[in-house]
């Protein structure tokens, strides 16, 4: 009797109360999570990617991550077997974990794959030849700018620490570095080596995926200008376009 063909790739569908998540784990399969509704955050030894309702994140096989759901949400799954992922993508690296904005393009080949999923017809041909061409999509995908890289040394963690229990930037450099016990000479090389960020940057992204965790929450922009020390909504606005090269309007304002 011949075995029933098993694809190097399987397709999941759910739906992840707030509140919920998965703790430090890894898969043997490379994942592409969709959030279709909802936000939920992913954090790596690397740092911590935001996830809100119509991005998604690429992570590798092998990476050891956790998920914190946010709100309600519905995401859908798509597992590679690590030898397909590596034959059927282009030779642009998907080695790396990163967020990113949904083209029109992956949008649709997601709901072609689950709505052919939910047919019973996982196996098809035509959905193989999706799947693969989700491959090539993400190698051709800008990153969203919602991941928010952190410190690896005892130091840089402190500061860390210090700078985003301070959410309105009510602190200055030199008070944040004493705070951490340690020189702002000290603050501005461990971010710029640990991060690739200036502290100035870090701080103002750190800021921003903060605003968008609230606006995901269901918070208006003038609440969270208000509550995250801005003196108008349009400063918050402009800080916010700088970070995500969008409005905050456009993204409370994002497709469901």
């Amino acid at each position: 009797m011949q075995t029933p063909y098993q694809p190097p790739y399987a397709l999941e569908r759910g739906f992840k109360p707030r509140g919920g998540g998965a703790p430090m784990h890894a898969h043997d399969e490379a994942q592409l999570t969709f959030a279709a509704a909802g936000m939920v955050q992913v954090h790596t030894e690397a740092g911590r990617w935001l996830v809100p309702a119509q991005l998604g994140v690429w992570i590798p096989a092998g990476v050891m991550h956790r998920v914190e759901v946010l709100t309600d949400a519905e995401l859908w799954m798509v597992h590679w077997e690590p030898a397909a992922a590596h034959a059927w993508a282009p030779p642009a690296p998907l080695d790396r974990t990163f967020a990113l904005r949904v083209t029109p393009l992956m949008r649709a080949l997601l709901e072609t794959a689950f709505g052919a999923a939910a047919m019973g017809q996982t196996t098809s041909q035509k959905t193989e030849l999706v799947v693969r061409l989700m491959l090539h999509e993400l190698t051709a995908t800008a990153h969203a700018p919602t991941f928010l890289p952190m410190p690896t040394s005892a130091a840089g963690q402190r500061i860390a620490a210090v700078a985003a229990s301070d959410y309105r930037n009510a602190l200055g450099v030199n008070e944040v570095a004493a705070r951490a016990a340690t020189s702002v000479r000290t603050l501005s090389r461990l971010f710029m080596a640990e991060t690739g960020l200036t502290f100035k940057l870090w701080r103002q992204r750190a800021r921003i995926v903060q605003a968008m965790d609230r606006l995901g929450r269901g918070k208006t922009i003038g609440q969270v200008a208000s509550e995250l020390g801005f003196s108008s909504t349009a400063s918050f606005s402009c800080a916010f376009r700088q970070v995500t090269d969008m409005t905050p309007t456009a993204f409370v304002g994002a497709p469901g």
